[in-house]
């Protein structure tokens, strides 16, 4: 057995102990793991976009904990068992795979997409936007849906042309804006950021990564507004819009300065 094989059995057998001894992980259920789950899964996406190497490590290892829990759940409802999770998995990485596993020729990453969804709809998918996650935030799941009809031909041909597209819907955006409908309002200003999104794909940009490190600078630079004015001995909101501005941009300079 590998190092990585007995890790692993390891973990299996470590995490049978705590499902039979420890009073909290016995009371665990898929329902209250989910939003741990969750939880986790932004832990993880928060390491990456800070390439913080360690605490990719830790919480993958957090994820995979999760993994082997529901699958110890499973066992003891007689649902699946890991070894068919593992098993399932391995069985569709081949079959989605026949450029590797079989006699299929591709030129590139993209016809291996195509090859993907195409299989996906002849092993019963209704839809090209069947698996897209109902409960994906909203950035993602635009970014997923965009992706997935891509696959089928339904995409701009270059980025020109979706730019257009974000300008027409800005326009129609400021058209409702004067209306003064809200509704409407609401509508066109989520198509200007599905546009955008798309838009964001033609320059190959991670939308919502681009989106969660442009929170993390506000917040960075906005902590530092609120220490520069208590070293001045001031508060934020007792300064104008004008002071704190100047402050702002005093703040910006110093961390280009140190960049």
């Amino acid at each position: 057995m590998n190092t990585t094989a007995a890790s692993f059995l390891r973990l299996v057998n470590i995490m049978d102990e705590l499902r039979g001894k420890c009073p909290w992980d016995r009371k665990q259920t898929i329902h209250t793991l989910r939003p741990l789950t969750i939880e986790e899964t932004y832990e993880l996406a928060d390491g990456i976009i800070e390439e913080d190497w360690p605490n990719i490590k830790e919480e993958l290892g957090d994820i995979l904990l999760h993994i082997v829990f529901y699958a110890k759940i499973a066992a003891e409802q007689e649902k699946f068992t890991l070894e068919q999770v593992i098993e399932t998995v391995c069985e569709k990485l081949i079959i989605r795979h026949p450029h590797i596993y079989g006699d299929t020729k591709v030129e590139n990453d993209e016809d291996v997409k195509r090859n993907w969804e195409a299989i996906k709809m002849r092993t019963g998918k209704k839809s090209v936007l069947d698996g897209v996650p109902v409960s994906l935030p909203a950035v993602v799941k635009a970014t997923r849906i965009q992706e997935k009809v891509k696959q089928v031909g339904f995409e701009w041909h270059n980025k020109e042309d979706v730019w257009k597209k974000v300008e027409e819907e800005i326009s129609e955006l400021h058209e409702a804006v004067t209306e003064n409908d809200q509704a409407h309002i609401e509508e066109e200003f989520g198509d200007v950021m599905f546009s955008l999104i798309n838009y964001a794909r033609f320059l190959q940009v991670d939308a919502e990564a681009a989106l969660e490190k442009v929170n993390k600078k506000f917040t960075k630079r906005f902590v530092q507004m609120e220490e520069a004015a208590k070293a001045d001995e001031k508060q934020l909101a007792e300064m104008t819009l004008e002071e704190m501005d100047a402050l702002w941009n005093r703040i910006k300079k110093e961390n280009h300065k140190a960049l």
